[in-house]
């Protein structure tokens, strides 16, 4: 379930700023970790004992589950630690009046441009496009 709404587009309003971003994806990170916390218990290890002792054709699909969990984690965490970054460009888009915000927009936009060019998840210009389009926002 939680993998479904994974893939599943976001719907968000277009009036919102760059920390629901951030919060959307510690959320994700979140739920993604409880879910890998889980699939290392002791009870979830004896059941996949118990399938690879019976061959079981089950192992195959369990592993593509696991591989979609683990994947959909890291870029959660990469995502959460990439816009941390954005944080300090952005509060004062949140905090001072427009012309101060003026002297962060260049960080802002110049730490955008490196998440871009350097994320291995953010980096689609859906989700790029998105950000900017929170930046605007705020």
């Amino acid at each position: 379930k939680v993998l479904a709404e994974n893939d599943q587009l976001r719907k968000e309003a277009d009036d919102l700023g760059p920390r629901v971003e951030l919060d959307y994806w510690k959320k994700k990170l979140s739920k993604f970790y409880y879910l890998m916390e889980q699939l290392k218990s002791p009870d979830v290890k004896a059941v996949l004992g118990v399938l690879t002792a019976a061959k079981s054709k089950l192992l195959k699909k369990w592993r593509a589950l696991d591989i979609r969990i683990t994947d959909a984690a890291n870029e959660a965490k990469d995502n959460v630690k990439y816009l941390y970054s954005l944080e300090k460009y952005y509060d004062p888009l949140y905090n001072n009046d427009p012309v101060s915000m003026l002297d962060a927009i260049p960080g802002l936009i110049n730490a955008i441009k490196m998440i871009q060019s350097i994320s291995q998840y953010y980096n689609t210009s859906e989700k790029i496009s998105s950000l900017f389009v929170k930046v605007g926002a705020q």
